[in-house]
């Protein structure tokens, strides 16, 4: 059987990988085989060190967690220079995730990125604040998102991966205008803009106030979203929303996702990956399917 993807041009051994900020490979070295994803997605990194947002930064919900972290990081010269070579160890490609205050602080991050070795390519997170426009995100207005991601993709020599927020009227606008850009995959899509309360101290749960949720709660969501831009676009896609087992990831490579993204619930159980790869084996064996990429997009509708 083969399960190799490709997401513009880089060969994946599986269809499999973390979302970014949710995977410390060091940490989960004693829990799983962290050599078993197609890729792995580190943390966010911005110009200059983030200390993130007042706690508590994680909630649980009924169905998923609220999170509010603020993109907490050391730096892009701290990721290159500390984390890029332990990551580099595991022999997987990895994929850096970029995010900024401002348009030009993402393409100053690629840049330094560029001198680095190692990476196989850039995930551009655009659900980032724009101090620049009132602290609105980036990703939810077409023009922005043009923007950042042609100010990435001039920088950059490597392949360019734009994650979409999920908090917009049409998916397909801003993913046209990504693509426009020149990125060359997309991910679908970031947590969903959420608020959690609690009774009995009539405040916010969060510290933030304000919060992205993740979990099972947001796949069908997120799934309409992949249908929508696969349906009009032939682009890479990375699904990302509410991925917790292998028939979550299959039923996202069947909508037309080309690979998976497993976020929160690596949180609870570390080996959900490899449990995730295993699980689409069994699946191409039972269903005698030769190759994963035969079934990709096989939605009948």
């Amino acid at each position: 059987m083969n399960m190799e993807v490709e997401i513009a041009g880089i060969k994946l051994s599986n269809p499999v990988m973390n979302a970014s900020g949710t995977f410390g490979q060091a940490e989960y070295a004693s829990y799983t085989d962290i050599t078993a994803p197609g890729a792995v997605v580190a943390k966010s990194v911005t110009l200059e060190p983030r200390l993130g947002n007042p706690p508590p930064r994680i909630a649980e919900t009924s169905c998923g967690a609220m999170n509010s972290v603020g993109i907490q990081n050391g730096g892009v010269r701290n990721f290159v220079d500390d984390k890029l070579p332990a990551m580099r160890a595991a022999g997987v490609p990895i994929i850096a995730s970029i995010a900024g205050t401002s348009a030009e602080e993402y393409g100053e991050v690629a840049a330094i990125l560029e001198e680095a070795e190692g990476i196989a390519a850039y995930e551009v997170n655009i659900s980032c604040p724009n101090i620049e426009a009132g602290g609105k995100a980036f990703g939810v207005y077409a023009g922005e998102t043009r923007r950042v991601t042609r100010i990435v993709k001039d920088a950059a020599t490597r392949p360019v991966i734009v994650k979409l927020s999920p908090n917009v009227t049409d998916i397909t606008e801003i993913a046209a205008a990504a693509a426009d850009g020149g990125a060359d995959a997309l991910t679908i899509a970031n947590t969903y803009l959420g608020l959690a309360v609690d009774l009995d101290t009539g405040r916010p749960v969060l510290g933030n106030v304000l919060g992205g949720l993740s979990g099972p709660a947001i796949k069908p969501i997120t799934q309409r979203l992949v249908y929508e831009v696969r349906h009009v676009m032939d682009i890479p896609i990375i699904a990302s929303g509410g991925i917790a087992n292998y028939k979550d990831a299959l039923e996202y490579l069947m909508i037309g996702a080309n690979a998976v993204q497993a976020g929160l619930a690596n949180l609870s159980r570390p080996d959900v990956m490899a449990e995730m790869i295993v699980g689409i084996q069994n699946f191409m064996e039972q269903r005698h399917i030769e190759d994963i990429n035969e079934f990709i997009g096989s939605l009948r509708d």
